[in-house]
Order: C-alpha cells, then structure tokens, then sequence
C-alpha cells in the first residue's frame, strides 16, 4: 500500500523537485517504509510505499525491460502470480516477485486497457517515455484514490488533497456546488471536489494525458444487474459461499502480520469465519465500541471471536474522541461528515499496534441488499398503489399521532420517515432516504446569494442516471446499482482508505472483489431481498459458520452517538464553532437558520444530530482550509 503524486508537462520544461518532494513527504503516513522518484524532462513521479509483497526487491518506481515504461503504484493486485505467468509465456521478463511490475508488462501488453485484467484494488500513474504519455487508472469500486489538476499546461496528481495542494498552481478556490451536493450526501460526490481546480479520477477508469495536453477518459467497467443467471437457490448459497471465500484466500497474501476488522455484524463476521477456516493459527480481530450501549456492538462481535476462536482485542470510544478531529480533517483535505470515520480512524489505530493489512466487511451491503432502504423501496412500490384518499386520509394521519422516543432508533420514527417519501417517484424517494439535507430543508438554511449560486443542479442528478442504466432491472437492484457506484466509493470507501492509511494500515475487502459484486448482480432480487428480510440468501447459508444471535439481529451500522454528546460534553465545542462570527459571516446559510437547529436540538425539541455534523465538519474545513 502506498501513496503515488506526479507532475507531468507536455512542453517539458523542468519539474520543481523541491515541489514534488514536499508533496511526496505529506503522504508518509500513506508508506513509512521507503521513498522512490522518478524525474525527466517534464516528468516528475514520486511515491511512498508500506512494503507487504516483496519486501527487499519491490521498491518503486518499477520499469519494463529497456525503461521505457515506469510505473508508481498504490494498491494489491491479487491475480498477480497467475497474470505474471500468462505474460511470462509472452515473452515479458521480470526482475522483481512485485505485483507492481506485472501492471507495468500488462501495460505493455495490453496497453490502456490494461486495468481490465487486474483483480485488486489499485490507482497508479504509468509513463511511456516512446509515446510520452501519461496513464492514470483506478479500481472498479474505488478503493484507492486518485486526485488530479491540470493548471498551466501540467497534469498534477495525488492520492489525497493535502499533497496536491502543496503545488503553488493549484488555487483553493471553492466549489461551492460541490458544497451543495455535499450537503446532501455528506461528502462531495465524484468527479467534483470542494476545490475548483482539483477533480476525482472516478472509480473504473482511466485517464490518458497526451503529449499535446489533452486529457482522454473512459470508464472501462460496470456490474450489469440485467442479466440474470438461471440457478437454484439451494446452488446460490453454495455458489456464494465458494466465490466469497475464494475472495478471502487470495486477499490473505502478505508477508507482514495480518488480521480482521471484526463489528459483530454479518459481513464482517462472515469475513472472519472464512479467514478462521484458512489460518493456521487464531485470526486476530478487532472491534471499536462506545459507552453508550444503543450504540455499541461490542458483545456481538465478542460473540463471534469465541465461536471461530479469535484472538480478539476491544477499544470504547468516548466524548473526548472529538481530540482527533484536526487529524481526520486534515487527512480527508474536503468537507467529509461521515461521523463513523472516528471509530473507524480509531479501530484502524489500535489495530495498527498489533498488524499492517486488517480484512473488513464493506461492500457486503451493496452486493446483497443489506440495507433497510432497499425493503423500504420495494415496500413503497406496493403502499403506492394503494389509493391517495385512503393514504392521505386514513394512514398517514393515524401514524402521526404515535409520539416518536427520542432514542437514536424507533419503529415509530421509521414509519414517519418511509410515509414521507413512500408517495415520491423512485429516484425522489431514494434521495429523501439518503439526504443529511433535502431540497426542502435546503430551502430553509441557504442564504438568497448560495441558493443563485448553487440552484442549477439538484443533487438527484448524480443518482438518476443509475436508476436509468439500471437496464430495467428492478427497484431493488437499481437502487443496489446506485449504491454501488455513487454511495459506496464516495462515501464508504473514502472513509476507510483514509482512516487506515492515516495509520499506515492497509484495508482488504472480499466482498468488493468484482468476481463477488457481479456474481450477485446477477441474481434473482428475491435471493438478495425475500419480503422485508435484508441479506435473505447470506443469513440463510451462512448459518453453518456464524452463531444465529449475530445473522438474525437487527443491522445498528456503525454510528456515533452523535446526538447524546452534542447535548453533553461537545455542547459548548459545537456552540462555538457553528454560532461564532466568522461562521455567521461565510454567508452560504441564514444565520437564523443554523441557531434554530443547534437551539432545537440541545433543548431536545428535535433530533438534528447528523445535519449539525455536516455543518460543523464543513465549518472545521473551511477553518482548516480556506481561512
């Protein structure tokens, strides 16, 4: 695992090795092992590596046989030996055991299309010193980042914000659309940033920077949800359970310790099982909790470590964890209000201690509809049949006179929420469910100068086209389609990427192997979700692995009591921040606006926790950031 940044200048002129450098120290944490360049005649490579294959010999950057062909490489790639060999017949040599060199003679093979014959997470920048062309690709889900700028006749590129801004010609200047959209999603969806000058090379591509200076982009992957395979359900399960835990052998790869993310939930816990059923000796697992047991999963993942007989280690979070919020938000370098990215950076911390590469869950969700959101889709397909007099007349004013507890979850509150949107067109509804800030509220908070600013483009648009590509498949399947390639690489995925490699921890997720996503792409929807049973075919076959407690519980996600501190302990940190001066002053919200919230919820009137989360973490960048 490491971290990759580049300048590349058509008209040749002198890289600022003094530039590059700084750049490449920002990202040590990305790899503490070693440091490797690359300099020419207008080109300027540099890397940081965390060496887990090939220790002594697969240092960066690596050529093809006459240097004509350089590569720096942040990621695994997992077919390595198998597409080693294959290219080895073809008459390519090697001089390392890296996985990073089998890209670069994929390279020569293949040529731009290189990455379609990769399995693994990978962002890599390569240079052909014939063609004098760059290459930038990423994986298909999105698991390693790539950041890039074109300013002055340059390409300049990075793994994260806080290399990339260390060039003097790329400008701050604020994208306030993405801020918008950011207050939507509670992160700035692909391919915009926070900065106008900077852009997300976005998962399953590549991008070509030419000798004349021109940028070339293309998608070169998608799970299709349309075809669909003709299989049992009883051959399903199986079929599953092999391509999973052929998913988890081959991410056990390494030559420094490794372990496991363990939550107690079933992805993770599945994860684990299979790794316990691989290992020789107990897998090491490691799981984050908190004080507030609403919010703690810690005895189910206990659970789990005695039945596959882990060695297990435990860490509680608490209010004062709020101590490593300068260092999340110098480290996502945007506006990013994900909350569980503090256990997550926490988790990550304490597993570090103990090894360099942890397994984890994420993306079994996505693969196999283990979001509530989804039963709530297919739900409103049939309450929208029902006829309007009946549900405006009759249903939804009996359920507005149930009281809603003022605890994080409730039956009652999940009834008012899926009411609210039932009704919507389907990408309307999805937006409602997903939304920190819907357009209605929206309404409510900008100021007349940010609404002008901002009102061009609603945030569905970067959902819609999903649900429509989607090639009619059904409402569950489009939303798991949407997820997959809006939510999960700019949510899901920057969170943990940036949590662990802040550590120096390399992350590994089988569920996000692409055999795995589009095997259950091609399923039935009734494998994935069986009436309102999420997850319907993974609880089923994975009864002979897991305990029933952990399969049948009802999901919690790995949320922060965000609502009990910001009436306790974090009250004044959130008072000062949102309601000083400077904050008033931004003028992208009403003033008014932002003291009925905070007002609202520390009196108990409503639960705003996750909308003043966005706001603070929005106002802690532009601290950090732009002031």
């Amino acid at each position: 695992m490491c971290g990759i940044v580049g300048i590349v200048d058509p008209r040749k002129r002198a890289i600022d090795e003094q530039t590059l450098a700084r750049m490449c120290d920002a990202i040590r944490h990305r790899g503490p092992d070693e440091e490797g360049r690359y300099v020419r005649e207008g080109v300027g490579l540099a890397m940081r590596r965390l060496a887990i294959i090939d220790l002594r010999g697969g240092q960066q950057p690596i050529h093809n046989e006459d240097r004509t062909v350089w590569i720096i490489f942040n990621g695994e790639i997992y077919n390595y030996r198998e597409l080693r060999a294959h290219l080895e017949k073809l008459g390519h040599r090697f001089y390392t055991n890296s996985d990073t060199e089998a890209i670069v003679h994929a390279y020569e093979q293949y040529g731009a299309d290189c990455p379609k014959h990769l399995r693994g997470m990978f962002a890599f920048a390569i240079w052909d010193e014939n063609k004098q062309e760059l290459l930038l690709a990423r994986d298909r889900v999105g698991k390693k980042p790539l950041l890039y700028a074109q300013v002055g006749g340059k390409l300049i590129f990075a793994s994260e914000f806080k290399a990339l801004l260390l060039h003097p010609e790329i400008s701050r200047d604020i994208n306030f659309e993405a801020i918008h959209h950011y207050l939507s999603f509670m992160c700035v969806p692909a391919p915009l940033t926070a900065y106008r000058a900077i852009k997300k090379l976005e998962p399953a591509h590549t991008l070509r920077f030419t000798r004349d200076g021109e940028v070339k982009l293309e998608r070169y992957w998608q799970p299709d949800f349309a075809k669909k395979q003709k299989i049992t359900e009883e051959e399903a399960g199986e079929r599953a359970i092999e391509i999973l835990r052929e998913a988890v052998r081959v991410r056990l790869i390494s030559e420094v310790p490794l372990g496991a993310f363990l939550s107690g939930g079933i992805d993770s816990s599945a994860v684990v099982a299979l790794m316990s059923e691989e290992a020789s000796e107990p897998v090491k697992t490691f799981s984050i909790g908190f004080e507030e047991q609403d919010f703690s999963e810690l005895e189910h993942a206990r659970r789990v470590a005695r039945h596959v007989g882990a060695d297990h280690h435990e860490f509680v979070v608490r209010p004062d964890a709020l101590e490593v919020l300068p260092t999340l938000i110098e480290h996502y370098g945007e506006p990013y209000a994900d909350s569980s990215a503090i256990p997550t950076y926490y988790v990550a911390r304490e597993t570090r201690r103990h090894v360099t590469v942890a397994l984890n869950g994420d993306g079994g969700d996505e693969c196999f509809a283990g979001y509530e959101r989804y039963a709530a889709m297919r739900l409103a397909e049939a309450y929208s049949r029902i006829p309007r007099a009946i549900r405006q007349g009759m249903i939804e004013p009996a359920v507005n006179l149930f009281p809603v507890p003022e605890r994080r979850r409730s039956r009652a509150r999940d009834l008012k929420r899926f009411l609210e949107a039932a009704s919507l067109p389907t990408v309307d509804r999805y937006m409602r469910w997903v939304s920190v800030f819907d357009s209605k509220a929206k309404e409510a908070l900008y100021s007349e100068g940010f609404r002008r600013e901002v009102a061009s483009r609603p945030s569905s648009d970067f959902i819609a086209p999903w649900f429509r590509r989607a090639n009619g498949a059904g409402v569950v399947d489009a939303a798991l389609f949407a997820d997959t390639m809006t939510y999960l690489p700019n949510d899901l995925l920057v969170k943990v990427d940036i949590a662990t490699m802040a550590v120096s921890l390399e992350a590994r997720s089988p569920f996000l192997d692409h055999h795995v996503i589009e095997f259950a792409a091609s399923l039935p929807e009734e494998f994935k979700l069986r009436r309102l049973t999420t997850k319907y075919l993974l609880k089923r076959v994975l009864g002979r692995l897991l305990p029933e407690e952990n399969l049948h519980r009802r999901k919690m996600g790995f949320g922060v009591p965000l609502s009990h501190w910001f009436r306790g302990r974090l009250r004044p940190f959130l008072e000062s921040t949102l309601l000083c001066e400077r904050a008033m002053r931004r003028g992208l919200f009403k003033p008014e606006a932002i003291n009925r919230l905070v007002t609202e919820h520390v009196n108990g009137q409503r639960d705003w926790a996750h909308q003043l989360w966005t706001l603070l973490m929005l106002e802690l960048w532009f601290e950090r950031f732009i002031d």
